[in-house]
Formats: structure tokens, C-alpha cells, sequence
């Protein structure tokens, strides 16, 4: 088993199998790898129940995720978030209901979201990076105007914006 160099661990209060659960029910090729429990020792430190779960090792679309449950002292920021790159309006309109339920519809636009855990999360198109970069800006811009007005994004108008 080769054990990729960087993982993101995400810290929860005490969701982390929840999480893992609802991460791994949406993504294809996901599943949870290993659990580990608090045990009597480091009680003082982390406060946490022996026999709790403390880590949850699980794997998204092949890419390795730790889920810590760490306490309150940590929540989730927009400044991390995750990109789900899509390639049909269908995979967007998936991926935005499966991840939204239970968010915070607040924190909706551009393509953006929160989950009911608190992370966010960004569900865009595969091509979105090369239409943000493309070598004639005003074709950037087309884009980003049509995207500023989007709650969920809209394949089919970010294409029209970029060839219009």
C-alpha cells in the first residue's frame, strides 16, 4: 500500500465518522480505510471518552482524507475548501444537492458551498481554469461576470459566455 505524501485532515468536533459516512456515500471509488478509538491514555490532553472514535482514515475518488474528532477548539474556514471539477451539468447538479444538504444556503455562489459540517466546498466545471486563464480576457471576464450572478453554476452559460 503506497501512502500518498500529502493528506488533508480535516478536524471535527465529533463528527468525523459521520463525515466520513457522508463524504464516501456520494463520491464513487470512496470507502473508509481504518478507525481508531481514544483510549485511557492522553486523557488530560484531549479530554475525550476512551472507546470514542479519534480517527477516521477514508479515501475520496482514490485521494486519502484523515478525519480527526479533536473537540471544539477548531471549525471549518472558506479559506480552505475543496474543488469537485465536473464534467456535465448533471455531475454538477449531483455533487451541489448531495454535498448542500443540511448547509448553510447562506453560504451559496459561484459554484461555492458549505456542507452541513461546515467545509466548503467549490463544484465546477472540469474546463473552469482554462476559461478563467484563457489568453483573450475579455473571454475571462464574459465568464466571470456570468459566474458572479450564479448560485449553482451553470454549464451551459459559462460555455455560452466564453464562445459568445
Amino acid at each position: 500500500m503506497t501512502v500518498q505524501r500529502i493528506t488533508p485532515c480535516l478536524w471535527f468536533d465529533s463528527q468525523a465518522l459521520e463525515a466520513a459516512t457522508f463524504y464516501t456515500s456520494i463520491f464513487g471509488k470512496s470507502r473508509i480505510t481504518r478507525t481508531a478509538y481514544y483510549g485511557n491514555v492522553g486523557q488530560a490532553q484531549h479530554g475525550q471518552k476512551a472507546g470514542t472514535v479519534m480517527v477516521v482514515a477514508f479515501e475520496l475518488e482514490g485521494q486519502s482524507f484523515t478525519a480527526l474528532n479533536g473537540g471544539p477548539a477548531f471549525t471549518f474556514s472558506e479559506a480552505v475548501s475543496f474543488q469537485v471539477n465536473c464534467d456535465t451539468q448533471e455531475e454538477i447538479d449531483t455533487y451541489w444537492v448531495r454535498l448542500s444538504e443540511g448547509g448553510d444556503p447562506q453560504a451559496q455562489q459561484c459554484g461555492w458551498l458549505k456542507d452541513r459540517f461546515g467545509a466548503s466546498w467549490q463544484i465546477v466545471p472540469r474546463n473552469m481554469g482554462e476559461w478563467m486563464t484563457a489568453s483573450d480576457p475579455a473571454r475571462s471576464d464574459r465568464v466571470m461576470a456570468a459566474m458572479l450572478g450564479m448560485r449553482k453554476i451553470d454549464l451551459a452559460a459559462l460555455s455560452r459566455a466564453f464562445n459568445h
